[in-house]
């Protein structure tokens, strides 16, 4: 039985490869689809969702906007990696349908709630905002979902700050609400992230598939490979967001352990980093999980067979 999941995200260009993996492989079922400030404002990466599944072919799901900015602190974008639209880089179509007019928080609550116990995932890819404002509304859904599967933090690395990671540090008061919830957490963070980069292996892989659909992920990872070489560093783009959906799909294609983790509200120089004690064992009752490494060939095969499964909904 495919799993089904909340895609929560904020397209920008990793975010869309996730949301293709989503809709693409037979294992989930992608009930919803909601957006939150991050990558860009709000009223840009719900376009971008919304263009997404016009090129994709994702129809008979509900997307819904959601928070517009942090639960305390002003608004940050990450114009540097993914442009001014958030999405730079491809031609982008008229969506086909309108978002829902719910907001984000209450689509989550009420797919959540409308399902049986413990068969909807969540998978946050982007800022924390939607599923802290969600939990702290109907705080029953913490015992409801099966499990969060987030894209987020780094117990080794940042990349927004020498300590913190892009999606936990622009809303770190949400991130301390979602990781210390009593529901299952898996962190997928840059440690992981990092090993799946998009080498030209990959982008020839992918470019082989030679469909609408794929020549996309191509333009995207064009531009964001440009971007990331520019703004850190790298000689190919890590993709992180469909990371986290991999995980859903076959646990077995990471390595997860169980660990105490938490978020950094306080100091001057590591806002926002995500603390894991790995100095014991963890305790009993610990529900937070990290990933620690990726079975890269696998991850990239999950991302091929979705664009070939997906095929070329324009025709």
């Amino acid at each position: 039985m495919a799993k089904k999941i909340i895609l929560d995200c904020d397209p920008g260009h990793d975010d869309a490869i996730a949301l293709i993996l989503a809709h693409g492989n037979p294992e989930i079922e992608l009930v919803a689809v909601t957006t939150v400030h991050g990558n860009q404002t709000i009223e840009k990466v719900t376009r971008n969702a919304l263009a997404i599944a016009r090129i994709a072919g994702i129809t008979g799901i509900p997307f819904a906007a959601g928070a517009h900015r942090p639960l305390v602190r002003t608004a940050e974008v990450a114009e540097s990696i993914h442009g001014s639209s958030g999405l730079d880089g491809p031609e982008l179509p008229e969506p086909l349908f309108a978002a829902d007019p719910r907001h984000a928080v209450d689509l989550i609550i009420d797919t959540i709630m409308a399902a049986p116990a413990r068969t909807i995932t969540l998978v946050p890819t982007g800022a924390l905002t939607n599923i802290a404002l969600a939990v702290r509304k109907e705080p029953r859904i913490a015992s409801l979902v099966k499990e969060v599967v987030l894209m987020g933090g780094g117990y080794n690395v940042g990349n927004w700050s020498a300590a913190a990671e892009f999606n936990i540090v622009i809303d770190p008061e949400a991130a301390h609400i979602v990781f210390n919830e009593s529901w299952k957490l898996t962190m997928v963070g840059l440690d992981v992230t990092h090993q799946a980069l998009a080498t030209p292996e990959v982008i020839a892989a992918i470019a082989a598939v030679d469909t609408a659909p794929a020549r996309f992920v191509g333009e995207l990872l064009d531009f964001f490979g440009t971007t990331y070489r520019n703004a850190q560093g790298f000689e190919h783009p890590p993709v992180h967001d469909p990371c986290a959906v991999a995980l859903v799909i076959d646990p077995t294609v990471m390595t997860v352990v169980r660990v105490p983790l938490d978020i950094e509200l306080a100091g001057t120089l590591t806002l926002g980093m995500t603390v894991a004690d790995f100095r014991t064992e963890a305790p009993e009752g610990c529900t937070t999980h990290a990933a620690t490494a990726l079975d890269v060939p696998r991850f990239w095969a999950m991302i091929v067979d979705a664009l070939v499964r997906i095929g070329d909904p324009s025709r």
